[in-house]
């Protein structure tokens, strides 16, 4: 069974690469709690460039930095370093600075107010704090275009210097939380947040080609960024994130391989435990998978400039919740994926799972904008649907 899972894998990254309209290129790798048990590619890294997909080729990650940063966040409340429910301005002042912005006066300008309460570590884990995207929020967009609010991928202090969307605990956005994060993991340990991923995360993990700074040695296995016309046409793009930032962006800013994520999905799976070491105790996993939000729900996300994103959501018409970092599926989704499994995914329509019940999870990576690509997402809905369909026991064989 499980080479027959190879074989139909192997498939759809073909499909998916060969097909019309097609992607780029793909890297999708499945894990058990002890290592791979499929690892694909196909494509090219550059459209046209003549260089293949590779299983060690350097994706940009996006928004699945967003779990390691908060890996980084429940090792400091382990540490007895950080309380999740204090002011995040305890550890990081100018985030009190954040004011509500209630719309625009007559002559255009915004009409802010001081916040009911002041912002936790726990709401930027779950995106509750009031912050968002220009990609996904119109108010954002207004304030990037007519007010020169500058936006994420400049990687600077400035641009996480947003206003709030909501009185901070009252709604769930989607949103520049996880910069923030890494902002506080850096005040309480007084180094870069790359550097506590380095010591603390990537090296009892094994990891070794994920990165906030972009060097040589990953560049010639970087996989190019693609554009995806209204026609279906790709169009490769000059695209790369600040290879020295000003700001360590905790919510979208390393590089890294497929292969690295996985030891990092395979942590979470294992309680907590690395090769080199445990990262996480298993108390701390359980207490963050649970659903934070109460009665609040996950949103699809609007396409609010086309060129980034589509109108995206997981599952659309299923009930979505947030755990510290992840989104949960709140019933059984129509890859198989059961309720509880921790997911989420990157703007260049990166995905992955981690399924803790059933001991497995996967990644699919390429390279492609805007979010919410109708061919990789659902190639990587397929990938998923696959993976489940293999039966336990021949995961473990």
């Amino acid at each position: 069974m499980l080479n027959e899972f190879h074989r139909t894998a192997d498939a759809i990254l073909a499909s998916a690469a060969g097909g019309e309209p097609r992607v780029p290129g793909v890297v999708a790798m499945v894990s058990d709690r002890n290592g791979n048990i499929y690892e694909g590619a196909a494509g090219e890294r550059v459209l046209g460039g003549g260089d293949a997909m590779t299983t060690d080729s350097v994706f940009a990650l996006f928004s699945t930095t967003k779990a390691i940063t908060g890996t980084a966040v429940l090792q400091l409340v382990e540490d007895g370093r950080l309380d999740l429910d204090a002011p995040a301005g305890t550890y990081v002042p100018d985030i009190d600075k954040l004011q509500v912005i209630e719309g625009f006066d007559d002559a255009g300008e915004p009409r802010l107010r001081a916040p009911k309460r002041r912002i936790t570590t726990r709401m930027l884990m779950l995106h509750t704090a009031g912050l968002g995207y220009d990609i996904f929020n119109s108010t954002y967009n207004r304030l990037a275009q007519e007010k020169g609010q500058p936006s994420v991928i400049e990687a600077s202090k400035r641009c996480l210097m947003t206003p709030l969307l909501f009185d901070p605990g009252e709604e769930w956005e989607y949103g520049s939380n996880l910069d923030w994060c890494g902002q506080v993991v850096e005040a309480i340990t007084g180094k870069r947040l790359g550097e506590v991923f380095e010591e603390r995360i990537f090296g009892p993990l094994g990891i070794v080609d994920t990165t906030f700074s972009l060097n040589d040695r990953l560049r010639q296995r970087l996989a190019g960024m693609h554009s995806r016309g209204e026609d279906g046409s790709l169009t490769p793009m000059e695209f790369e994130l600040p290879s020295d930032p000003e700001v360590h962006m905790g919510g979208h800013g390393l590089y890294g391989t497929v292969g690295d994520y996985m030891k990092f999905i395979r942590m979470w799976l294992n309680d907590g435990r690395g090769p080199g070491g445990r990262v996480l105790k298993s108390e701390t996993i359980e207490m963050a998978v649970r659903n934070g939000l109460g009665d609040k729900k996950v949103k699809m996300l609007p396409g609010v400039i086309p060129s980034l994103s589509n109108d995206a959501e997981f599952f659309p018409g299923l009930s979505k919740s947030w755990a510290l970092s992840f989104m949960l599926n709140d019933d059984t989704a129509p890859t198989g994926r059961p309720a509880g499994v921790l997911g989420w995914a990157g703007l260049a329509n990166l995905f992955f799972w981690i399924d803790r019940q059933n001991g497995h999870g996967g990644f699919w990576a390429t390279q492609i904008l805007p979010f919410g690509d109708p061919v990789s997402f659902g190639k990587y809905l397929e990938f998923e649907t696959a993976a489940y369909a293999v039966p336990l026991a021949a995961r473990a064989a």
